[in-house]
């Protein structure tokens, strides 16, 4: 049984996970990565992961889940920043 502070955890993971959602979309759907910054986002996937090591770390569902996909969807947007700009 999930606990109410794991509850808590992956509600605030799916609301903060699924915020990056409509970036990936536009981004793919137009192919303008004009307003992406390559920086930011290579170092925002380089804390990601860091959280997942630490989620992973402390056997915590929402941060792995939380940051497996949101790592995805980062990794998604540098992909096409290097293949649009």
């Amino acid at each position: 049984m999930i606990d109410t502070y794991e509850l808590i955890g992956l509600t605030a993971a799916a609301l903060t996970t699924s915020a990056f959602v409509p970036q990936v979309y536009k981004t793919w759907k137009t192919k303008s990565v004009n307003s992406l910054s390559l920086t930011m986002y290579s170092i925002f996937f380089i804390g990601i992961m860091l959280w997942l090591v630490y989620g992973i770390y402390l056997n915590s569902l929402a941060m792995i889940v939380s940051n497996i996909v949101t790592g995805v969807l980062a990794l998604i947007l540098i992909v096409l920043k290097l293949k649009y700009k």
